[in-house]
């Protein structure tokens, strides 16, 4: 049996974006998908290994648009106003694409080389971004996490409806960016 004309593994991870986005990860099924893509489920295997394959390739792909939005912001810029650059692209990429972004935070398959390939082009972007704080290594790494908690807290909070006062998130968002890079300009090096 051949694989249906026209749908082929990028048409089926941008169907299951779509579908993220809208309902949510979790309503990412096999059959779901073969129902918006218009075939029936068994044609889905000719190109995703299953359900943990498609949310493999989610991943990824959820992974290397959050690069190029973050990379495409940052572009030329360094210390504070790169911070604030990928910061504000970040949650403006949850924002945009909940369940894509929701997809970026797991690991559907330790060892995947892809994954983490994907994963360490924006670990590398964030780390550029920071060298001008002259944190070290170690310092690098911890100001990262911070970083990345920073922003993956605030989108959650919000995604969830957590900030219900009437103030502009944003400002909120600029704020908090402009306060862990404070911190992180009081950081020693510790090495």
């Amino acid at each position: 049996m051949s694989p249906r004309a026209g749908l082929d593994t990028q048409t089926i991870v941008k169907a299951a974006e779509q579908l993220a986005d809208e309902n949510g990860v979790e309503e990412v099924t096999l059959s779901a998908l073969a129902a918006k893509l218009g075939v029936r489920s068994p044609s889905l295997y000719n190109h995703i290994n299953g359900l943990q394959g498609l949310r493999t390739l989610l991943a990824i792909y959820g992974l290397e648009q959050l690069y190029i939005v973050m990379s495409t912001a940052a572009e030329g810029t360094a210390g504070a106003e790169a911070v604030h650059a990928m910061g504000n692209a970040y949650v403006d990429f949850a924002r945009q694409h909940p369940g894509l972004y929701e997809t970026t935070l797991r690991a559907p398959e330790a060892q995947n080389t892809e994954l983490e390939a994907a994963s360490d082009t924006i670990l590398a972007l964030i780390i550029k971004g920071l060298e001008t704080y002259e944190l070290g290594e170690e310092g690098t790494i911890h100001a990262v996490r911070g970083l990345r908690s920073i922003l993956h807290g605030f989108a959650s909070l919000e995604q969830k409806g957590g900030f219900g006062m009437p103030l502009d998130s944003n400002t909120s968002l600029s704020r908090l960016l402009s306060t862990f890079i404070a911190g992180i300009k009081s950081m020693k090096i510790t090495e």
